[in-house]
């Protein structure tokens, strides 16, 4: 039997026993699921190892890998820049990007990027793929790049590349990269264990993964789906693990505790209140959630309902009930959602990845329980 640490409410019992069951079941290495109702941690959880011999406990400082899961960190950063005034969603990305415009993009909105729809999911043509270490470079590469489908006429979902563009606009606008942004105004304030970028100075406290022995089902192998997923360069390689860490990759490389993603996601669910402070308007969360597209992705094999950043849990529901229900999920199983119908933050992590691109089982199994709870 594996040892559970953390705390739950005593109405949580039935996740504590689907978490052991997790482990007893085998499919656990290490993870971490925590709740926030209304502002207040009301379950975090963790077991298990974070290495794979087994050798060091999986605890509360434990940060774990989060991959896509990070895009709701950037989706968050841009809804900010929305809410000062700064960026406006149905401005055009090349109004603050002029290079952008080149081969057919200068109608491209922002909210249009947020939301998968430019066409830029990945690079068709071969590259070594240590160019992704080059920020500039793969910017320029993007801005120049011809879309592989009409913007605006479909979501296509952009794995690595999201990151690069949204945080090229943010920091054309802001002045400061979007690691840098997170650690000032909402990590380092409100003592959220979250970083896009990781100084060496964290990484003994970094979980060690254990890989899937397959690969997802994608369902479909179309030109967008192989440039975004099933090309050799299609990811940052050859550099190492410690400058992957160090780099800054908002779209896929954020390292976090479940603690932290849940305690920025319930301050969404919660009319953007963390701490008795508001880092987002209610009507900006609203804005960033609202629907931008919806139909069968390009490149994931689901119905994707896309909204500036998030997905949108209404078509696939990979975290419970909620039609209202938004955030991100990631590789290898990770997820953070935020349900302003119930004030509800949760967010799962853990080491031993899957196979599923969204709605793992293992978190599923989780917030199913949670909602039973609260029902």
């Amino acid at each position: 039997m594996v040892e559970i640490a953390g705390h739950a409410a005593a109405r949580f019992a039935a996740v504590k026993d689907a978490f052991a069951a997790n482990f007893g079941a085998g499919e656990e290495l290490g993870a971490r699921f925590t709740l926030v109702e209304a502002g207040e941690v009301v379950l975090d959880l963790w077991a298990g190892h974070a290495d794979r011999k087994r050798t060091r406990a999986f605890d509360d400082r434990t940060l774990t890998p989060v991959f896509s899961t990070t895009k709701a960190l950037a989706a968050l950063l841009m809804a900010r820049l929305v809410d000062q005034g700064k960026l406006d969603y149905g401005q055009t990305v090349a109004s603050v990007w002029p290079e952008f415009a080149a081969a057919g993009k200068g109608a491209v909105s922002v909210e249009q990027l947020l939301s998968h729809q430019a066409g830029l999911c990945g690079f068709p043509d071969p590259m070594d793929p240590a160019e992704w270490f080059d920020w500039d470079h793969i910017c320029a590469k993007l801005a120049a790049m011809t879309p592989l489908w009409p913007p605006g006429t479909a979501s296509g979902y952009h794995p690595i590349t999201f990151g690069y563009l949204a945080g090229e606009v943010f920091r054309r606008v802001e002045g400061r990269s979007m690691g840098t942004a997170l650690r000032e105004d909402l990590a380092a304030p409100f003592g959220l264990d979250l970083w896009i970028g990781l100084p060496d100075s964290e990484f003994d406290r970094v979980a060690e993964l254990q890989r899937p022995n397959a690969l997802p089902d994608f369902g479909h192998h179309n030109e967008p789906t192989r440039a975004a997923f099933l090309t050799p360069w299609s990811s940052p390689a050859g550099r190492g693990q410690a400058e992957w860490r160090r780099m800054e990759i908002p779209s896929a490389n954020g390292h976090c505790t479940a603690e932290g993603l849940a305690r920025l996601m319930g301050a969404l669910a919660n009319d953007g209140w963390l701490d008795g402070e508001d880092i987002l308007s209610p009507a900006l969360i609203g804005e960033a959630a609202r629907e931008r597209i919806r139909g069968q992705d390009l490149v994931l094999p689901y119905v994707m309902s896309w909204a500036a950043g998030f997905m949108r849990n209404e078509t696939e529901k990979p975290w419970g009930p909620g039609l209202s229900t938004f955030g991100h999920s990631g590789w290898g199983g990770s997820c953070a959602f935020a349900d302003p119908e119930r004030k509800l933050g949760g967010a799962y992590v853990m080491n031993k990845q899957g196979t599923a691109l969204m709605g793992d089982l293992r978190p599923r199994r989780l917030i199913e329980a949670a909602y039973a709870a609260l029902s």
